[in-house]
C-alpha cells in the first residue's frame, strides 16, 4: 500500500463527552465532527510510517479522503440496515462514509453502513447479522451494531476483533418505531453505540481505500471511460441503478426504476460506486423460513470489478488477503486504484447470477 495519501493518528487532547447531533448530508467538506469521544489527530493511519505528517499532505477523513482541519478520534461504527420493500425509506444512510450492499436470503439485499466522519442521530431499520459481515467490518477494528442473528455469525465477528452491540442482548441504543411494522421498525442510535465503545477500538479507523487528493483526480476520473449510468443486477429481486448527476458530481441511486430516497425525501447518492464480483454460496445455516443463508466469499479471495466516479468508470481487480485486511484495488496496469474524495457505496455482485453494466 502507498502511504502518501494517509491521514494521522496522534492524540492531542482529552476525550469529549458524547452528544446527540445530526451531522450534515453534503458530499463535500463535512461539518465539524460531532462531539463523541474524540481528540484531534495528525499522524498516519494507513501504512507503516511513523512520526509527524508530511506538511504537503493534507489531513483527511480516513474513510472518505475528504480534507478536514481535524479528525475525530472515535472508532468506526457499522450498522446492519434492511433494504426490503417494507424497510424503505430508510434513515441514516446519507451520513455513512461507506455503504456495502450484499445479497441475502430470497435475493433481497441488506446494507452495512459505516459511520465516522458524520454521526447521524438514528439509523432505521436495523436488522440482523449475516455471514459475510465479519470480513466487511474486521479491517475497521470498530463496532458492529445489529438487532440479532445466528450464533456462529456473531461469534465469527467477535473472533475477528470487532465489538458487537446487539439489541437481542439488551444493549442500549435500540428503540421501536411505532409507525412501522415489526421487524422492520428497529431504530438504532449511533451516538449510543459509540458510547459503548470498549476502549480497545482503533480510533480513528484505518483507511479502507486509497484516495486522490482532490475530486476529479481519482483513477476513474482520470483514466476511465464515460459512464452516465451503472446498472447493477444483484438478483432477480434487486436491481440497483446509479445515474450520474453532473451538477452535484455524484451518482444518484435508484431501486430499479424508482428513486432511492431517505425518509426525509433526500436522494441516496455516492461520490464513488465500487462494484465487486464475488463468489456466493449457500451456507449450512437457514433462516426462520427454512431458506439457506448465502455468503459472499471475501476473505482470501479476489475478482473483477468496476470503479465509477465523476461520470467515468474503470475496470479494477480486487483482492482481500484475510478477514482483517482491507480490500486492495488494482488497475489493469497493476497500479493501485484511487477513489475520489467522498462517500462510497460498494456493490457485492454474485459472479454466477449477477451482472453490472456501466454505460
Amino acid at each position: 500500500m502507498t502511504t502518501s495519501w494517509t491521514t494521522a493518528v496522534r492524540a492531542t487532547g482529552t476525550a469529549l463527552v458524547i452528544a446527540l447531533a445530526l451531522a450534515g448530508c453534503g458530499l463535500g467538506e463535512p461539518d465539524e465532527p460531532v462531539s463523541t469521544p474524540t481528540t484531534t489527530v495528525d499522524a498516519p493511519v494507513r501504512g507503516d510510517r511513523e512520526g509527524p505528517p508530511d506538511p504537503d499532505v493534507p489531513l483527511v477523513w480516513p474513510l472518505t479522503g475528504v480534507e478536514t482541519k481535524k479528525i475525530a478520534r472515535r472508532p468506526a461504527v457499522s450498522v446492519k440496515v434492511e433494504n426490503s420493500v417494507e424497510a424503505r425509506p430508510q434513515r441514516g444512510l446519507l451520513e455513512a462514509d461507506l455503504v456495502w450492499e450484499e445479497v441475502v436470503e430470497g435475493g433481497i439485499t441488506r446494507f452495512v453502513a459505516t459511520y465516522h466522519s458524520k454521526i447521524p442521530d438514528v439509523v432505521e431499520p436495523v436488522r440482523s447479522i449475516r455471514p459475510m459481515d465479519p470480513a466487511i467490518v474486521a479491517p475497521l477494528d470498530g463496532i458492529l451494531a445489529f438487532s440479532g442473528g445466528q450464533g456462529p455469525f456473531i461469534a465469527a465477528t467477535e473472533r475477528e476483533g470487532t465489538q458487537t452491540v446487539i439489541m437481542d442482548d439488551g444493549a442500549a441504543g435500540f428503540t421501536r418505531d411505532p409507525g412501522r411494522r415489526a421487524p422492520h421498525n428497529v431504530i438504532g442510535s449511533v451516538p449510543a453505540f459509540l458510547a459503548q465503545a470498549d476502549g480497545r477500538r482503533t480510533s480513528p479507523p484505518p483507511a479502507q481505500f486509497e484516495y486522490a487528493r482532490s475530486v476529479g483526480e481519482g483513477s476513474a476520473s482520470q483514466t476511465g471511460k464515460p459512464a452516465q449510468e451503472v446498472d447493477v443486477r444483484l438478483s432477480p429481486a434487486q436491481r440497483s441503478v446509479w445515474s450520474w448527476d453532473p451538477k452535484r458530481k455524484v451518482y444518484l441511486r435508484s431501486e430499479g426504476s424508482a428513486a432511492s430516497v431517505a425518509a426525509d425525501g433526500r436522494r441516496h447518492s455516492a461520490r464513488n460506486v465500487l462494484v465487486l464480483s464475488t463468489f456466493v454460496f449457500d451456507t449450512k445455516w437457514r433462516d426462520a423460513s427454512g431458506a439457506p443463508v448465502p455468503e459472499h466469499r471475501l476473505a482470501g479471495s479476489s475478482g473483477a470489478g468496476t470503479l465509477a466516479s465523476m461520470g467515468h468508470s474503470v475496470a479494477v481487480r480486487w483482492s482481500k488477503k484475510d478477514h482483517r485486511a482491507p480490500i486492495v484495488l488494482k488497475l489493469p496496469g497493476g497500479k493501485e486504484a484511487r477513489l475520489d474524495p467522498g462517500n462510497t457505496w460498494i456493490e457485492l455482485v454474485p459472479e454466477r447470477s449477477g451482472s453490472w453494466s456501466p454505460r
